[in-house]
């Protein structure tokens, strides 16, 4: 983290409505979808978004009613499969049921195997099933991706096919967010114009953590740049130590990093 060391109590604050807060669980129920929502809703600051699979985007939707908290959902996740038909029936479904925003896995096999033209043709038939007013998120896998070319050619791709987001990890492979893997994606993304946003996502659990990501993006990016329209953290155990922090004393100093 940047000295002089920010408190926790401030760092929760900027975060907080920069949260995607998530909730990919496979047994995820609609009890739990529910309780994540109320927690939500009760907070000082709403996150940017709730992240839930598709079968608990309609529990979401009717949870979230009245705020400005949106429903995000995932479509080609995790496997990241290379089918664009499938992908856009996927989207199409996810979005009649509700959803704001789509979390796009891309088929990042498809790019170590020489095929750029297999992954670019499902960014381009999710990206034309969720229309120009539904903000569309490609999950690059970064942490699979071994080496800066392959991780280039991937941002390349979500670049040309005007994604709205470029999103570290799906969260369920081996590795997930890395400042490695960040710093090359901000630096294609300002090499781009800065039009399209970051989402680190994939291992963030502590402040510490999520202020390198955080630092890293207004380092790259610059202090106005970094809003709910540029830049998200997609993380669930995030979520209660922001909470924890917003009801520490304000001059808790969070630790340097």
């Amino acid at each position: 983290m940047s000295a002089p060391a920010r408190s926790r109590h401030a760092l929760a604050l900027r975060l907080l409505p920069l949260l995607d807060l998530t909730s990919l669980g496979e047994d995820d129920t609609p009890a739990r979808i529910e309780a994540l929502c109320a927690s939500a809703r009760s907070c000082r600051v709403l996150p940017a978004a709730l992240c839930v699979y598709p079968e608990h985007v309609t529990t979401a939707r009717r949870a979230l009613h009245g705020t400005a908290m949106r429903v995000a959902t995932v479509v080609n996740f995790p496997d990241g499969g290379s089918d664009p038909d499938r992908v856009a029936r996927e989207t199409r479904r996810a979005l009649a049921a509700g959803a704001d925003e789509i979390d796009l896995g891309l088929p990042w096999r498809s790019l170590p195997a020489g095929r750029p033209a297999e992954a670019e043709a499902v960014v381009r038939a999710c990206r034309e099933a969720c229309g120009p007013e539904t903000t569309l998120k490609l999950i690059l896998e970064a942490g699979q991706l071994h080496t800066p070319a392959l991780v280039n050619e991937a941002c390349r791709i979500g670049l040309a096919c005007g994604v709205d987001f470029l999103k570290t990890s799906t969260g369920k492979a081996q590795v997930g967010a890395t400042p490695e893997a960040a710093a090359l994606m901000l630096a294609a993304i300002a090499g781009g114009g800065g039009r399209c946003g970051f989402k680190a996502a994939g291992g963030i659990r502590t402040l510490d953590e999520a202020a390198v990501y955080l630092d890293l993006a207004e380092s790259r990016m610059g202090a106005d740049w970094i809003d709910p329209v540029h830049f998200r953290i997609g993380a669930s155990a995030l979520y209660a130590q922001l909470l924890a922090a917003l009801d520490e004393p304000h001059g808790t100093a969070a630790r340097p990093t």
